[in-house]
This record gives C-alpha cells, structure tokens and sequence, in this order.
C-alpha cells in the first residue's frame, strides 16, 4: 500500500507539478503593499507562492510532516552541538533566460552577485558592524546577534550529462518578459539553453532563473518540501535588476537573492509567512528574532509590535538589511541536512563531485565573447576570455585584426577591411590546453552606401543572397524575415514574414548594412521611406512594427518609428494572407536627425509579434529632401543634365519630360518594367539648352515603370506611374 508520501512523489511525477498547477502562473498586477519603498515591484512573492502550494489538497499535511523532520535536526543539533561546524557547499547554477536585451546580463555581474552571496552568508560584510545597538554582539543584553551562516555558494561546472559548463547558462527565448508561468519559463530553459537541453534536478543543484520579468516581483522561491525536492522547479526566481551590484543592477538591488536563498533555506520574513510587511505583527518560527510587522524602509526606531525590530535583517523588506540572527542559522543549517526535501543530497560529497563543485578547477573548455559580431571599418573590439573553469595563459589569433596575434586574457582589436575573419583562441591552465576556433565568426561590414539608396529586393532569388542584412530571429522555432516572390509593392519580391503560423510573443529584426549619410545637410534634410502590407488575424491582435536607427554602427539603438494596433492595420483575415498592390501602407520617416549624418547609420525594422498574420516590407528608400510618394532611385553615374522634370506622374497617356543640356548629344530614353522587361525605346539628338521629349503610354498597363536616360555611356533612372 503506497504512503501518502508515495502518492504525492507519484503525483508531482504523474503531472508536472509547477507545469500543470496554476502555482507558477500569475496576473501582471502588482500588489504594491508589498513593495519597498520607491519600488514599482513585489520585493518578494514567496509567501503568496507557499500560499498557493497550501490550497493544493494534501500539501500542507505533508508540509507538516518535512517541517517537523527538519525542527527535530534543529533540536537534535542544538542538544549536541558539534565540537566544529561544518561549512556546507552548495553549488550554484545560474540559468540566464533572455531575449537579446540588457537581461542578457554579463558573467562579471553573476559573478558579483557570488561573490555578494559568500560574503553576507560568512559574515564578511563589513556593515554587519554597524547594526544598531540593540543587536551588536558586544551589547550583553543582546539576544539577536549578526551570526555566521557557515555556508558558501559554488558554480556547479558539470551539467547533469557531465558535460563541463561555466555555472553559468543562456537561454534566448521571449519568455524572459512574460513572468506570468514561471514554469513555462523554467520550461524555455530546459528546451533552449545553450549547454544541455533537460532538468536539472533540484536535489543536485541550485538553480537560479534569471529573467526580464518574473510576474511583478523582484524575487521569489518555495520554502524547502518534499513536495518538489527533486524538482528544477525547486529554484529561485530573480529580476536581472536585481542580481549582483553592478551592470544593470545596484548596491540597493544587490542582497534580494541574499533574502530569496533564506526562503530556500526554510526562513520565512521576520513577521511571518502568511501576509505583506506593514500588516499585521507576525511570528518567523525563530525564538531570537523580534515579533514585528515587517518595514518597507530603513525604520530603524520600529517598535510597533513591543520590542525593537530587527529591520537590519536579511528577511526584511528594508535597504539597510545586513544579517541573519543565531536563531535563523540555526533553522538553516538544519534546512541544508534534511534528507526529507532533496537538500542534503545537494551538499553531499557524491554530489559536490557529480556536478564539480568539489574544488577539483581545471580548464576543460577555451571559450570567448565580444559585444557584437558585426562592425564597421575602423571598430575596434573588446574580446573577453570565457574560458572555464581554469586558465593562466592565452594565445590569440586575429585574421584581418590588429594586434594580428595577442597572448592577453582580454585583447582590444581593430579591423579596417571589410570582410569575415577567424578568431582562434588556445588557452591552458599550465598542464592541459584547449583550442577554440570560430570561423567566418567576425564580419567587417562594406563602407556606407550612397545615397539615393532603393531597395525592392528585386535582384536577389533567394534569402541566402540577402548579405547587406542581417537577419534576427528571436525564437528559432518560429518564422522569420525570409524572400517572398508572391507579393511585392515594386515587382514581385517583398520580405516577408510568416506571422500566421507563430505563436506566443517573439520578434523578428531586419538589420542593414552602413549607408552614408555624411553628405546630408540641414539645408537638404533626409527622409527614410519604406512600404509595409499587414493583416491582423482577429480585431483584438495589437502588434508593434518598429524603427531602429544607429549612428554608431549598431552599437547603440535608438527606437524612432512605431506602429501598432489599428495604426498598423484595422483590417483582419483568419486565412494565410498576402497583400495585392492595394495593400500596401507607404511610411515617410523625418526624424533622422544629425546625429545620424555620417557613413555608419544604420537601420533596424523589427516586429514584435503576438499572433497575428503576416506582414510583408518592401521599397526602403533613402534620400536627400522632403519625403516623395515616388521612389527616389539611385543615380548610377550623374549625367550632364540639369531642371530634369517628370510629368505628369502618375500618368495616363503621355509622359513629358524636359532637361537642359550644356553640348548638343545623342540620348536614349528606355522604359522598361520594375523587372527589367523593355517596354519602348526611343532616341533623340538633344541640343544645347532646353529640351522637351513626350513619350506615348498608351497601351501600357497599369503599374510602376522606370525611365532610363543614357548618353552612351553613363544614365540617369527616374521611376513613374501609369493610372
């Protein structure tokens, strides 16, 4: 007969526990009585998460049962205290899920926010010496002292495979920003990191997601249970703002994973488990903290509950937290050797060895980042050394870089020739070395294009032959940008993209090559002109298409167009979609200021999508002057003539056009469709001066045309209309 312990193992592995219960997925409102002072998230969910877990019949009497067993070691410990204490290890895996944005934080930021974690649990933080009178050690009359956890944090540098990793793992997926399932999120990671796709269980490691957006709350985590012992899920939740004290973090962000291990470690906040600080006065289960209600600011002086709060405590809400009491040691020590909940198998030896956290660092791995793989002439970039776990000496090679070679940890090199060059890395750890060689792994992007500049994506058949773009897709499972010959605003190609068979939230990027403004002035001013088609799949559909411009190459971004909801399109189509020549919206874009005159502006058009149906861009011009309904062609050599005129345009049965040429010369004129095709063909003698020449477009059918004006050796492309 199974135990009612058995039966809960076999209903957490039946179903999924945090997958298949709604204890993980929550509403984007933020409850802000439970927010710090000046903050606009929950500083904390996990007693709104334990809540959750108690509504589930059966947790709480199992609940019970781990919580006696780890008050029983508590007790045991305490009646025979050992003659020396054991520092316990716990090995740390930090799970980056991001999305290509400053979540994607960087290894120096983990790093610190380690270094944060050893240094508040050993009672190495100098400000513990200025805790106030009250709680000072050196005070007689002091129960709650700052105490030593005796407990350290190691990076785990063996996946579950025994594959050799850095602690440190990357999962790129939109997720990052939808916090409301945190196991759909913890699911994204074990599908899509980059070091091995399954669990990782939470009986071996400590596991630490790393997110954009985590439900409204800075932090969040279970106490310890054999409910979810041995689950991935059985980790700790934290905002990117919110780790470590320096990137996209602060000193003031730096201590919530401090607090968020103390609920892992089975404490609960100073005034209890069951309600939001500044409620009520509370009861944490530890005999030497004061009874309080909890603070939101550094209120030293709060006494509402009788004796003076201990604010200054890790389990606060306060900025000023800087210790655990005796009594809270006590409880996690207690916590980290509880056989019951999957914590003692986490510190064991075997398992320190299994996951390589047993101090035994060697380099298994060379390995290296940059900031970006894409540059333009003359960029100089910033290569780190991510070589794990172990190394003392590095040898680098650089095609078509200066320095060409380097034996520095991290080298700054320049590239002034467009191309694609290899980067090889050898580092050893003095006994074993590895190579890392990256092929085609930098690209020297071409000096800008001239302006005027057209594309219609005419010349290419297929999207491999797209180089002057990169293409960027934030799911790799879903579409993305890709050639279309079905559908066009100028001919028969556009880019399209697949909408209609996404799902959930992603985005897709189509990034340009340089194209050089320098010669722009604010007497001619420049205007950015592109044409998009869209269909929403049903009304509610509220999609973005976006702008980016750079003025740096890319290395900063600046949002300058947005379109979305019935701005985008009002009109819904439930099938497959694509665009006749009716469809297309024409976008003029002004704002490309000063800032971007030089020869490396770029350009960025990204769409976020949400499950919506196609989308299709064409015709992106770029151009001196005022914005044109009529695409403003490139100029392949300018020819000696001046006042050109084109008119009328659009036109219905005659084309006028009037030039000045400065000496008397032969000159052909050819229309021929936007593919290629010749239409007519007709040769003057232009004499000095004003010339006028009318061409017949009668019998041409409806549709875009292009002009060609040659003098036998150079032309001029001018593009018109036939109603």
């Amino acid at each position: 007969m199974k135990t009612l312990l058995d039966k809960f193992r076999f209903a957490i592995f039946g179903i999924s526990l945090f997958s298949s219960f709604s204890l993980f997925a929550q509403k984007q409102t933020i409850d802000l009585s439970n927010a710090r002072a000046g903050e606009s998230v929950e500083y904390c969910t996990s007693h709104k998460k334990m809540n959750a877990l108690h509504a589930i019949p059966g947790f709480s009497a199992q609940y019970a049962i781990d919580q006696a067993q780890m008050q029983q070691i508590e007790q045991n410990l305490a009646a025979n205290p050992p003659h020396q204490r054991v520092i316990y290890k716990i090995p740390v895996v930090f799970h980056v899920l991001h999305n290509g944005g400053i979540e994607n934080i960087s290894k120096e930021q983990i790093m610190d926010q380690l270094a944060i974690l050893n240094r508040d649990y050993r009672l190495l933080n100098a400000d513990a010496l200025t805790v106030h009178a009250d709680f000072q050690a050196s005070n007689p009359a002091a129960t709650c002292v700052p105490t030593d956890v005796e407990i350290e944090f190691v990076l785990a540098t063996k996946a579950p495979n025994g594959t050799c990793f850095s602690g440190i793992t990357r999962t790129q997926n939109a997720l990052t920003a939808d916090g409301s399932d945190g196991g759909a999120q913890v699911n994204a990671i074990v599908s899509g990191n980059d070091v091995y796709n399954g669990q990782w269980p939470g009986n071996k490691y400590m596991n630490v997601f790393i997110c954009a957006e985590i439900g409204g709350a800075a932090g969040y985590t279970t106490n310890p249970s054999s409910w979810s012992g041995n689950s991935m899920q059985n980790g700790i939740w934290i905002l990117h703002n919110y780790v470590g004290s320096i990137g996209t973090s602060s000193v003031n962000t730096s201590r919530a994973l401090t607090h968020e291990v103390g609920h892992w470690l089975n404490l609960s906040h100073t005034w209890g488990g069951n309600n939001n600080p500044n409620v009520a006065c509370g009861d944490d289960q530890v005999a030497d903290t004061p009874t309080t209600r909890g603070v939101t600011s550094c209120a030293l002086n709060e006494n509402f509950c009788g004796p003076r709060a201990n604010v200054e405590n890790y389990m606060d809400y306060s900025y000023c937290s800087k210790m655990f009491s005796a009594g809270q040691v006590a409880r996690m020590r207690a916590a980290i050797v509880s056989t019951n909940t999957g914590r003692a198998n986490v510190i064991s030896a075997a398992n320190l060895a299994a996951v390589g956290a047993d101090g035994n660092v060697y380099l298994c791995q060379a390995n290296f980042t940059v900031p970006k793989q894409v540059i333009c002439v003359g960029d100089a970039l910033q290569f780190t050394d991510e070589s794990y776990n172990a190394a003392s000496g590095w040898n680098w090679t650089f095609s078509g870089g200066t320095p060409a070679t380097s034996t520095n940890q991290n080298p700054l090199v320049t590239y002034t020739t467009p191309g694609t060059y290899t980067v090889v890395l050898s580092a050893t750890d003095g006994t074993t070395s590895d190579v890392e060689t990256r092929t085609s792994y930098i690209t020297v992007l071409p000096a800008g294009t001239s302006i005027p500049f057209f594309e219609s994506f005419e010349n290419y058949n297929q999207t491999s032959d797209i180089t002057s773009y990169d293409i960027v897709n934030s799911v790799s499972t879903s579409s993305t940008w890709d050639l279309t010959n079905t559908a066009g605003a100028t001919g028969s190609k556009s880019m399209k993209l697949g909408n209609f068979t996404q799902s959930g939230t992603n985005f897709d990027e189509l990034i340009s090559s340089p194209v050089d403004l320098s010669s722009i002035t604010a007497a001619t001013s420049v205007t950015l002109s592109f044409k998009y088609a869209y269909r929403k799949k049903v009304s509610t559909n509220s999609e973005i298409f976006k702008v980016f411009l750079t003025a740096d190459c890319g290395d900063t971004w600046q949002q300058r167009k947005t379109i979305t909801g019935t701005s985008l399109s009002s009109l819904t189509e439930v099938a497959d979609w694509t665009p006749t020549s009716a469809d297309w919206t024409t976008v003029h874009m002004t704002n490309v200021t000063s800032q971007y005159w030089n020869q490396n502006f770029r350009y960025k058009f990204r769409f976020d999508a949400t499950g919506g149906n196609n989308v299709f861009l064409d015709d992106i011009n770029i151009y001196a002057g005022p914005p044109s309904n009529v695409n403003v062609l490139g100029i392949e050599e300018q020819i000696a003539v001046e006042g050109l005129s084109v008119f009328p345009n659009p036109t219905e049965g005659e084309l006028n056009v009037t030039f000045n040429v400065v000496t008397p010369k032969a000159m052909t004129f050819v229309v021929t469709d936007v593919l290629g095709k010749t239409i007519q063909t007709q040769n003057i003698q232009a004499a000095t001066g004003s010339n006028a020449v009318i061409l017949s477009t009668q019998g041409i059918a409806s549709g875009m045309y292009l002009l060609q004006i040659g003098d036998g050796s150079n032309k001029q492309v001018v593009q018109f209309m036939v109603k």
